[in-house]
This record gives structure tokens, sequence and C-alpha cells, in this order.
């Protein structure tokens, strides 16, 4: 049930780009730490189903590469834990210390189905420019740092991000004591 965060004919000003940014490298922080445990578990999975004896083998002979499972597995987890803080509280941890929020033009919090836009959308983005980055090396930098910027920096209010999820991003008023 999405939850109302405040009156529809209230307008709350949308998040500078500063604070998106600081938001965003705040979060960054906690997802490695999110992909840490979550390749930890996923690796116990993975010794318990082959076997700890023969998996430890591979390991040491070095046959033990990320593969498709891991990759799909990381993104759903990242998906998942985006996802619960867009939809239930439309702020992750960093956005509530910078006191910016995800929401629906009126006051309402954004949909699963946003929220996968959402994140894919920069998903893309930041995968493609990691690709690049492989492939081409530094020259890559002139074209995927704009690109990047341009995913998250807003236009006329919205960013990329925001125009693909039907959602915008605000400034939180500071809460009284």
């Amino acid at each position: 049930m999405p939850k109302r965060f405040h009156n529809a004919d209230v307008l709350l000003p949308p998040a500078t780009g500063l604070k998106r940014g600081l938001a965003i490298t705040y979060d960054a922080l906690i997802s490695i730490a999110v992909l840490l445990v979550a390749t930890w578990i996923y690796t116990i999975i993975a010794g318990q189903l082959t076997g700890w004896e023969k998996y430890e083998q591979m390991a040491e002979a070095g046959q033990i590469k990320g593969g498709p499972g891991l990759t799909f597995t990381l993104f759903l987890v990242l998906y998942l834990f985006f996802g619960y803080f867009w939809t239930r509280v439309g702020q992750t941890l960093g956005m509530q210390v910078w006191r910016v929020r995800i929401q629906n033009l009126d006051g309402v919090s954004v949909s699963w189905s946003q929220a996968l836009r959402r994140y894919v959308t920069a998903a893309a983005a930041v995968f493609l420019a990691l690709l690049a980055g492989y492939y081409l090396g530094a020259v890559s930098l002139l074209f995927s740092i704009p690109a990047i910027v341009t995913l998250f920096v807003p236009f006329n209010g919205l960013s990329l991000t925001d125009r693909m999820s039907d959602s915008v991003v605000v400034e939180v008023e500071k809460k009284k004591l």
C-alpha cells in the first residue's frame, strides 16, 4: 500500500545535484557492504551445494569465477535493498542523512515498478560506463563521466532516473523538535 508523505497540494523543492551526489556516495558505501554480505552468503550456499572439499580445490585452482548466477544475485539483492527503502519510506539511509526523498508528484511513495525502472536506468548507465572503461581505457572517461552526471543531476528539476520512473527527488524539511 502506498504511503502518503504529505498532502497533494504541498510542493517540496527538488533536491539539488549536490545533495543527490552526497546521498549517492553515502549509499554507495552501504551498497558495498550489502554486496559483500550477499557474496559471502552466495559463497556459503555454493560451497554447500558443491561440497566443501571440491569447492576448496576449485578455488585453489582458480576455477571459481563470478559467473551469471552471482551477478544476477547481486543485481537482485541491490534492487530489493533500494526498492524496499524507496517504496516504504522513500529514503535510503544516505537519503535520510541528506534529507532528500523519492516520491511521486502528489506526495505518495513510489511503486515497486517505478523503483525497478529507476534502478535499471541507473544500473544500465553505470554498467555501460564500466564496460566502456574496460574496453576503451581512460579515454572512455570523456564519455562515461558526463553520462553518469546526466543520469543523476537534475535539469529543470528532474534527472534522467526521475523521468524514467515518473518520480521526483525532493528536499525534505528538517523535523522540528
